[in-house]
């Protein structure tokens, strides 16, 4: 009973853990179509028609996040939930918005996120 306790404890525990943003931008492949959660601080956002991207960095790197909720404001600390998608392009969209060109390649695609303190 007690193994099985800390079986169950030991997988929502990994669940629940970020992944460094380095280690993502190192072996982007591996995590490819993959549920993430990372954490860090907005470094830079962009917001259009309750739609937004926003650049998370955390002490290892930055990478891009889009969201079809908006994004949180540039200096926020906020943990994402999303998957890795390499390839893509905002197309007119980001030309509207004018975005930075760096927003095409690997990207996460928000699932969801929560603005910490």
């Amino acid at each position: 009973m007690a193994v099985a306790a800390l079986s169950i404890s030991t997988l929502v525990s990994a669940a629940c853990a970020s992944t460094r943003i380095d280690r993502i931008l190192a072996d982007p492949s591996h995590y490819r179509d993959r549920q993430v959660r990372v954490s860090g601080s907005v470094v830079d956002s962009y917001s259009f028609a309750n739609r937004g991207a926003y650049r998370l960095g955390d002490e290892s790197g930055q990478l891009w996040v889009v969201s079809d909720r908006g994004a949180p404001r540039t200096g926020a600390r906020v943990t994402v939930q999303g998957t890795i998608r390499e390839g893509f392009n905002l197309g007119a969209l980001g030309d509207r918005m004018s975005l930075p060109t760096g927003l095409s390649g690997l990207v996460m695609m928000e699932s969801s996120h929560k603005v910490g303190k």
